[in-house]
């Protein structure tokens, strides 16, 4: 009986072995199958002999007598607990999984169609710890696909080896010796470099800050501060310190490491790019006491006399008719209690670019492009916003709505329908026209939306498209133009009845309520349609004539700036279409606004505004030229890329060439910075407003009761030209501008002593550096003609200065006619009554056509049952009332301007 118990003792000890080694099994099986499908646990360590010598002991030493328990070896201090042997059949163990970091995976041989082919992921070395990025092969056939192409990876700290999992049964848990302080302090600098790449970028950026803030604001010396008299034909360039070009290069570089990272790193991104704005765009008011730009003084005065008046001028100026702007801040100040508007002029440019760059990164979200094209695209718009038209202005405000009206229809109203009907048979253009209708999207699908958000989307495209009606003459051509554009290229929900809607608004209101701006002036304003050529000569060519050498440097590198983008954009058009991507909405963008060049010059400035509102698509394909593929999902979240397959065998590797393109990238945007404060600030020297300036015109404005008039100087009479002095900052209903003529001669008096002698009382010549400069670098006076004619000012018998400075002085007539007084100020001119006999019909019929259109999109966004015939009602009766409208709109032109 006994013997007959020790055997049973023994045959249930090896049972219990058994079940261990099976237990055992199934975890090694466990561990290989997550390794193979989980590259978060990195790669296992190949089994040791010691370990299986231990192994094949354990397994074959005899069962222990009834009632001892199992002896276990224990394991040396810092020596892992031995792993059992997997049981089973011996053929079929499991090894675990070795993996190679150093050695590529071999590509596969493309199947199928050459052009179609899917060629498997290539890599970059995984850190440990890293997973291996995976690609998603997209489903167009016309795409050519590669998985995803990573770049290497910041380190993720030392390698971990598998643990053995604790509490098994018949096996006590061994716990592990603490680390020594090496090993701690290796573990803690493995952390800590693991963590470069997340920190040191913003740091890098903050630094830069920092340098460029002092370099610019300490007193000035060697390799710092700004000396504004230094200023010459280059501009602010020639006067900023190196340190200040060393702290923009940091901040750049640290947005391409961050950019690298292949993660959309979106609150990173947007404080470089931040810093990049701020220290582009914020030059000028860091280093100077006052708002730069005359033409900003001037709506500042245009915003305080609504807000102390209440009413507009329209007689006064034709930006008058466009109150918008000046009516909400003037509003918007005098509601705050503020008196000088210096300090908002001064910023408003930096604050613009911040507001444009928001809707412009929402445009990008809808783009299929990848997280590199994307933020490349948004610094590129910053670097080539050199045109100036975000000081204070109606300009500026409306430009802002018009990208938030481009984002709302991309976002919430867009359409993705790639064409799926097989290509025509005949006809090679309609062959031709499929192609493209077939190419995969360059645009994502709109978001999805209720009913109710449509509507209320919709609304607010409306309310934006009336604000800027109110504000601006351009802008809402440019919105038109885009809508109807992205209706006809099914990139939109929306239907033709919006765009003809907003188009009778837009004519509406030129019509009624600019009435003093074109009455009379029918040639000014239609005289250039069709003068293409001409209209740009006058933009380009002519800028170029008469100026100063140095600063003809300016003009041609703000040119260079305009033909290097739009190169970079058909590059980047040609290199998606090679992808098989159709970029509808990025071309359109891109075109429409060039055919403002058929309409009129707008004063030698419709070329500067084609560039404005072309520049958001030139930067998207420009951006492509350099990153053109399409992202690729992976784990882990780093973005991949697809790139195409190619039948001749590659030069370089994917993953050479995607470093190469970025760091091409990085040294344009360092060109491109340069080039910037070239152009931007190029025209410092006579843009540049100083404190003596402004005093001297605020001297006008404690001496204009009941009125006074300022007269600057000019080399023709009767041009139009903006005075380079801060006028019209106050009080516009009672001081009147003229012009006094001057020549290269500084002893030549008589065009000034001529215009003050035409003049009554309370006249005044002025005589600014801004002037001076302005007339030395455009017109070819000579470089000390300033400082001469106004000594000249000052020995003259016939003149008296009232006030002066080291920057402006001010000048009347010595003595005036007996009994001479100053006269009241001058009525703003009128148009009489703008009305004729058909007028109440013209607006009853546009009352009825925008009410009936509005509510056809309506009617079609609700989509409900019987809404088409409803819809259809209402397209005919606001068809039959555009048509009644219009007609009363050309009899008003007509019997207006007879």
């Amino acid at each position: 009986m006994r013997q007959r118990a020790d055997d049973e003792v023994q045959e249930e000890a090896a049972a219990a072995i058994a079940d261990d080694d099976m237990d055992v099994h199934d975890l090694d099986t466990d561990q290989a199958t997550d390794q193979a499908t989980d590259h978060d646990t990195g790669p296992v360590e190949p089994e040791t002999a010691d370990f299986a010598a231990v192994r094949e002991e354990r397994r074959t030493a005899p069962a222990p007598p009834a009632g001892e328990p199992a002896v276990h070896d224990d394991p040396a201090p810092g020596e892992p607990e031995p792993d059992a042997e997997p049981a089973g059949d011996p053929e079929t163990a499991v090894i675990p999984a070795v993996h190679e970091p150093d050695e590529p995976e071999p590509e596969a041989e493309p199947d199928g169609d050459p052009q179609t082919a899917v060629i498997p992921a290539v890599h970059d070395d995984p850190a440990p710890d890293e997973p291996e990025p995976d690609a998603e092969p997209a489903g167009d056939p016309q795409t050519a696909v590669i998985p995803a192409v990573h770049d290497d990876p910041a380190p993720a700290g030392p390698e971990r080896a598998a643990e053995p999992p604790a509490g098994r049964t018949g096996e006590p848990e061994i716990t592990p010796a603490p680390a020594g302080p090496a090993a701690t302090e290796a573990a803690a600098a493995g952390r800590l470099a693991a963590s470069v790449a997340a920190w040191l970028p913003p740091l890098l950026t903050l630094e830069g800050l920092v340098m460029y803030v002092l370099a610019l604001r300490v007193p000035y010396g060697p390799m710092r501060g700004v000396d504004l008299d230094r200023i010459g034909g280059l501009g602010l360039i020639s006067a900023l310190p190196v340190t200040a070009f060393a702290a923009i290069a940091m901040i750049i570089v640290s947005f391409f490491v961050t950019l690298t990272q292949n993660t959309d790193r979106r609150g990173v991104l947007l404080f470089q790019l931040t810093a990049v704005t701020f220290v582009l765009h914020g030059a000028a008011a860091l280093v100077e006491t006052e708002p730069r730009f005359h033409t900003a003084w001037i709506h500042a005065g245009f915003a305080e006399y609504i807000g102390r008046a209440g009413e507009a001028l329209p007689g006064l100026d034709a930006r008058f008719a466009w109150p918008g702007f000046f009516a909400l801040f003037g509003f918007v100040l005098r509601a705050a209690g503020v008196q000088d508007t210096a300090a908002i002029l001064q910023w408003t440019p930096f604050v613009s670019n911040l507001l444009y760059l928001l809707p412009f990164v929402l445009i990008l979200r809808q783009l299929v492009a990848t997280t590199r094209a994307r933020w490349f695209a948004a610094l590129l718009f910053i670097l080539t916003q050199w045109i100036g038209q975000d000081y204070f202005s109606p300009q500026g405000f409306t430009y802002a709505l018009y990208l938030v009206f481009v984002a709302f229809l991309l976002r919430w109203f867009g359409r993705v329908q790639p064409r799926t009907a097989p290509p025509p048979a005949r006809g090679r253009l309609r062959r031709l026209l499929a192609r493209l209708d077939a190419l995969t999207p360059g645009e994502l699908p709109s978001r999805p939306t209720t009913v109710t958000d449509r509507v209320v989307l919709l609304t607010l495209l409306v309310a934006l498209f009336g604000a800027t009606i109110a504000t601006h003459q351009i802008t809402p051509f440019m919105m038109l133009g885009a809508l109807t554009g992205l209706i006809v290229l099914r990139r939109t929900t929306l239907s033709l009845a919006l765009p003809v809607f907003l188009g009778l608004l837009v004519i509406a209101w030129v019509n009624y309520q600019a009435t003093p701006f074109w009455s009379g002036r029918i040639d000014e304003l239609f005289g250039g349609i069709g003068k293409i050529f001409a209209n740009l000569q006058e933009n380009t060519g002519d800028r170029l004539v008469g100026t100063d050498p140095s600063h003809a440097l300016v003009l041609k590198v703000r040119l260079g700036i305009t033909g290097v983008i739009l190169l970079f954009a058909g590059v980047g058009l040609l290199r998606r279409l090679r992808r098989g991507v159709g970029d509808r909405v990025a071309v359109l963008l891109l075109c429409v606004p060039t055919l403002a060049l058929a309409l009129q010059s707008y004063g030698g400035e419709i070329g500067l505004r084609v560039y404005m509102f072309a520049l958001p698509a030139a930067c998207i394909l420009g951006a492509y030229a350099f990153f053109p593929n399409l992202p690729a999902h992976s784990t882990g979240g780093r973005e991949g890329e697809t790139v195409p397959f190619r039948i001749r065998p590659r030069r370089f590797g994917p993953h050479l060439t995607r470093r190469v393109s970025a760091v091409l990238a990085a040294v344009v945007a360092l060109a491109l910075s340069v080039a910037f404060i070239l152009a931007r600030y190029g025209n410092e020297k006579f843009e540049r407003v100083t404190t003596g300036e402004v005093a001297a015109m605020r001297y006008v404005y404690e001496h204009d009761r009941p009125s006074a008039r300022v007269l600057y100087l000019v080399p023709r009479l009767g041009d139009e030209v903006t005075p380079t002095i801060p006028w019209r900052e106050r009080d516009i209903d009672r001081v009147d501008y003229d012009q006094a003529l001057v020549t290269a001669d500084p002893r030549n008096l008589a065009g000034v002593l001529t215009a003050l002698r035409g003049k009554p009382r309370n006249t005044f010549v002025i005589m600014t550096r801004g002037q001076a400069a302005y007339l030395e670098l455009n017109e070819g006076f000579p470089a000390d003609w300033g400082p001469r004619f106004r000594a000249s000012l000052d020995r003259s018998t016939a003149l008296k200065r009232v006030y002066a400075n080291a920057d402006a002085a001010l000048y009347t007539l010595r003595s005036y006619p007996r009994g001479s007084e100053i006269p009241p100020p001058t009525a703003s001119a009128s148009v009489g009554d703008p009305s004729t006999p058909w007028t109440p019909v013209g607006l009853a019929a546009l009352a009825i056509a925008a009410a009936a259109l509005f509510g056809a999109e309506l009617s079609r966004l609700r989509g409900r049952a019987g809404g088409p015939r409803v819809r259809r009602r209402l397209v005919v009766a606001g068809s039959v009332a555009t048509v009644v409208a219009l007609a009363v709109i050309v009899e008003r032109f007509l019997t207006l301007t007879g």
